[in-house]
């Protein structure tokens, strides 16, 4: 079976404390039913951009480190799920009820 990774979008200024009871339930129940269907096999939460490094390799084998993500841009990853499913249908139907249960974008994508 492939590995997929199901990723939550946030806005740049989503704050975690802002989330309703309800919708750390929906998430909460999403999770066990994943593990209790066998295809969970990771799950995280990621800390604000503001915590994010990046590194870029430089001239003469030197890494620059910067604060920040990757790419400016008006949405990042807020958590992610490491699924093990038999087809990409399966983890589309699994990206679908983490778009209801998580009030956020989500991007689906198989591992090599």
């Amino acid at each position: 079976m492939t590995q997929y990774l199901v990723a939550i979008h946030h806005a740049c200024d989503f704050d975690p404390a802002k989330e309703t009871p309800a919708t750390r339930r929906e998430i909460s129940a999403l999770n066990e039913e994943m593990i209790a269907a066998g295809v969970r096999r990771f799950a995280g939460g990621l800390q604000s951009v503001g915590q994010a490094r990046s590194l870029r390799a430089e001239a003469g084998d030197k890494v620059r480190v910067t604060d920040g993500p990757y790419l400016e841009t008006k949405e990042h990853i807020g958590g992610f799920w490491i699924l093990e499913c038999a087809d990409l249908e399966a983890a589309l139907e699994w990206g679908r009820k983490a778009v209801i249960a998580c009030r956020a974008p989500v991007e689906v994508r198989p591992f090599h």
